[in-house]
């Protein structure tokens, strides 16, 4: 099987989520790259007033919590602790955490570990860097303006073009990720749009939102986004197990697969929507209150590092509102 070219959609479903596959793996996510969770508790906290504002908008003291893609229940555990202090105290939650790798030791008894998303969610589904490592095919235009579907070998990395892409695949290069000629590639992103809307569809009433690297029609790059992540440090792509497979995800074919109405913005937005502020604390607060404004200020920080333009501030944020006031 080391030997053998497969597609990149084939290749990179065996290596992450195979029986061996990374993430099999008992170091998580966490031990190979940084999100969103990791960087700051202000993240948590921030998805936590987002549920509560839903449950209000639902008109219910009774909610659910779906954390796809979970990695090790960072972001749910996280959330269940905000709550208290973000106007939560009264709810109560129902939280599940999505993720193909086993329960891990210690996670909240309150949160139940499942494989796929319950079905009839009342509240806030919520996919945080969950769509970029969904597996997909990739696509070269060759030499002669054909495309071609990119194969790999399993052992190294190696590529080749193989056959022409065809069928559903070549009517969504066509609409959401034209050619931009010859050795131009794309990563040909419907099985995300079709996860996307998959896990739209488990919510009866709420919000769903994804989170994630993104990029929109017309600024495509056009030698594609895929690449791998091992111990902190970004390296070639090899569909091994050894390393993480993720590639950028178009998003705003993602709004029109699970249909309107849906809001695309960027995580500044987002947070800033949401009372995650990078303003430093004023310097009076120095000297009337020192500690208060050590502590304001490395909020400020994280706050900024989740924000930032060229960062973590331009991730895409994807929300679709299902039920009173969405569809």
């Amino acid at each position: 099987m080391r030997d053998e070219w497969r597609g990149w959609q084939e290749a990179a479903q065996a290596a992450l989520y195979g029986d061996e596959g990374f993430y099999r793996r008992p170091e998580g996510p966490a031990g190979h790259f940084r999100t969103s969770v990791h960087a700051s508790p202000l993240f948590a906290a921030a998805v936590a007033r987002l549920l509560v504002r839903t449950a209000a908008e639902l008109g219910t003291a009774d909610v659910d919590l779906v954390d796809m893609g979970a990695g090790r229940g960072e972001l749910v555990t996280g959330v269940l602790a905000a709550l208290p202090a973000e106007g939560g105290a009264d709810l109560s939650v129902r939280a599940y955490a999505v993720e193909l790798a086993a329960r891990p030791d210690g996670l909240d008894p309150r949160v139940e570990w499942c494989a796929e998303p319950p079905k009839g969610v009342r509240g806030l589904l919520f996919a945080n860097e969950w769509l970029d490592n969904v597996p997909l095919p990739v696509a070269e235009t060759g030499a002669d303006g054909v495309e071609r579907y990119v194969e790999v070998r399993t052992r190294d990395g190696a590529e080749r073009l193989g056959a022409p892409v065809s069928g559903a695949d070549a009517a969504w290069l066509r609409r959401w990720w034209p050619s931009a000629g010859p050795g131009s590639r794309a990563e040909i992103g419907r099985p995300r749009d079709e996860a996307w809307a998959a896990a739209v569809a488990t919510v009866s009433a709420g919000l769903a939102v994804a989170v994630d690297y993104a990029h929109v029609r017309g600024q495509r790059p056009p030698c594609g986004t895929l690449t791998g992540f091992r111990a902190g440090r970004e390296v070639r792509p090899v569909p091994d197990g050894s390393c993480d497979l993720t590639a950028h995800v178009a998003l705003d074919a993602c709004a029109a697969a699970a249909g309107p109405p849906a809001v695309l913005r960027t995580q500044r937005e987002a947070l800033a929507d949401l009372g995650v502020s990078g303003a430093r604390p004023p310097l009076s607060l120095a000297t009337t209150d020192p500690p208060a404004y050590l502590r304001a200020l490395a909020s400020a920080g994280e706050a900024a590092e989740l924000t930032a333009r060229g960062g973590l501030g331009d991730f895409g944020w994807l929300s679709r509102r299902i039920g009173p006031r969405g569809d």
